[in-house]
C-alpha cells in the first residue's frame, strides 16, 4: 500500500548545478571518462569544486562506481553513495536519493550522474542477449521464447491494446514525436538538431515491432549528464538561481514486472506512474492546472500519452489530443526522440533550465516543472519549482 499523506522532503534540498558531455552515436571514451566530465561540468555550472562533494548517487546499470567516478573527478571522503534500480525507472529517483541525504544532514553536496555508451558500446535496443539467472530474469522467460526480445516488443503489447481499447490508429503516437522533433529542431545540444518531422514523416517511418514505428523509439546514445544537489540555502548562494526539489516520488504498482507486467487487470495505463503522481500532488499540493511544462520520459510514444492520463492532464485515451492541441510546453528539450538517450537525467537537467529562463524552448517563466523518470518499470518523478525566497 503506498503511502496516503504528503510527505516532509518537499523543499529541503534543491539543484544547484547541471552538466553534460556532447550528445553522440560515438563518444571515442570510456564511460568513465564520459561521467567525469559530466561531473566536473555540473560542479563548474554550481560554482563548487570537487572538494566540496561529500555524496554521489547512480544507477545500477552504471558502469562507473561511485568510488571510482570519485578518485578520478578528484572528490575526498565521501560520507554518502547510493544507487537506484530499474534502467530509466532511477532517474529522478536519484534526485530524491540526494535530497533525502541533503535533508537530513547526511550529506552536503550530492551528485547524481549517468553515463553510458549506449550507442556504440551496450545497444538495449538489441534485446536481451545474454543473462546471469536471476528471479528478475524469471520474468522475462516467460515472454522470451515467444519473440518479445527488445524493449520495443514490450511496449508493443501495451500499445497495441491500449489503441484497440479507445478506438485508435497508431497514427495517434504522432503528435509526441513530432512535438518533440520541433523541440529538437531548435536545440543545439540535440542529435536531430535543425531535424523536425510532420504527422506524414511519422506515418510514413518504417514498422519496428507494430503498432510502433521508427519514429515512435527513442535513440540510443553516447553520452553523460550529471546533477548537483545541496540545500536552498546553499544553493541561493551559488552562481544560479536553484530549482527547489518541491516533491519527489517512487512508485513501484501491483503485479509489477519490470517492462513485462502483461497479467495485470489492463494494460492501457501505467499504475506505477500513477503512485508517483499520486505523492507528488499530494506533497507538492499541486494539480495538473498549476504544471507550466511536463517533460515525460519518452523512450516510446505511447507511454507518454498513458502519463499524461494517469497525471490527470486528461481523461483516458484523450492524451493524443491533448499533445496535439499543444497546451502544454511538454519536452522542451526534444525528449530521448530528439535530443539524446540518457535514461531521463537530460530531462532534469531541461526542467532546470526552464526555472532559470535559459531552455532554448523557453516556456515563460514557470513556476513548476514535472519530470518523469522510465515507464514500464518501477519509477519516479519530480516536481521541480522556481525559488521564491
Amino acid at each position: 500500500m503506498s503511502v496516503h499523506r504528503p510527505d516532509s522532503l518537499g523543499g529541503r534540498a534543491a539543484i544547484a548545478g547541471i552538466g553534460a558531455t556532447e550528445f553522440s552515436k560515438d563518444s571515442g571514451r570510456s564511460e568513465l571518462q564520459l561521467a567525469v566530465e559530466a561531473v566536473r561540468a555540473a560542479l563548474d555550472d554550481a560554482g563548487l569544486t570537487p572538494a566540496d562533494v561529500d555524496g554521489l548517487v547512480t544507477f545500477t546499470m552504471d558502469t562507473n562506481p561511485e568510488i571510482t567516478v570519485a578518485q578520478a573527478a578528484g572528490i575526498g571522503e565521501l560520507s554518502f553513495f547510493s544507487r537506484v534500480h530499474y534502467g530509466g525507472g532511477a532517474a529522478c529517483a536519484t534526485v530524491q536519493q540526494a535530497a533525502l541525504a541533503v535533508a537530513t544532514g547526511i550529506a552536503e553536496v550530492v551528485v547524481c550522474y549517468r553515463a553510458f555508451n549506449e550507442r556504440s558500446g551496450r545497444r538495449f535496443g538489441s534485446g536481451v542477449q545474454q543473462r546471469e539467472p536471476s528471479a528478475e530474469g524469471a520474468a522475462l522467460g516467460w515472454n522470451l521464447p515467444f519473440g518479445l526480445l527488445t524493449p520495443a516488443s514490450w511496449v508493443a503489447m501495451a500499445a497495441q491494446r491500449y489503441l484497440h481499447t479507445y478506438g485508435l490508429a497508431p497514427d495517434a503516437f504522432g503528435p509526441v514525436a513530432v512535438t518533440d522533433r520541433r523541440h529538437a529542431a531548435r536545440n543545439p545540444a540535440a542529435y536531430f538538431y535543425n531535424k523536425p518531422i510532420t504527422l506524414a514523416d511519422h506515418a510514413a517511418s518504417r514498422w519496428i515491432v507494430e503498432p510502433l514505428r521508427l519514429l515512435d523509439c527513442c535513440q540510443e546514445t553516447d553520452g553523460a549528464q550529471a546533477i548537483v544537489v545541496t540545500s536552498p540555502e546553499r544553493a541561493r548562494a551559488l552562481p544560479r538561481p536553484p530549482a527547489l526539489i518541491t516533491a519527489a516520488a517512487q512508485g513501484a504498482g501491483r503485479a509489477q514486472e519490470q517492462m513485462t507486467s502483461f497479467y495485470r487487470d489492463g494494460l492501457t495505463g501505467l499504475p506505477e506512474m500513477n503512485v508517483v503522481a499520486r505523492q507528488l500532488w499530494r506533497t507538492a499540493g499541486l494539480t495538473p492546472a498549476d504544471i507550466d511544462v511536463a517533460i515525460l520520459y519518452d523512450h516510446f510514444t505511447p507511454f507518454v500519452l498513458m502519463q499524461l492520463e494517469e497525471f490527470g492532464f486528461c481523461a483516458p485515451g484523450e492524451a493524443s489530443d491533448f499533445v496535439a492541441a499543444d497546451t502544454l510546453p511538454l519536452n522542451t528539450h526534444g525528449g530521448q526522440l530528439g535530443e539524446a538517450y540518457l535514461h531521463g537525467m537530460n530531462g532534469i537537467a531541461e526542467a532546470v533550465r526552464q526555472l532559470r529562463g535559459t531552455s532554448v524552448n523557453q516556456a515563460g517563466t514557470p513556476a513548476h516543472v514535472l519530470v518523469t523518470a522510465g515507464t514500464g518499470v518501477p519509477t519516479s518523478g519530480l516536481v521541480l519549482g522556481a525559488d521564491v525566497a
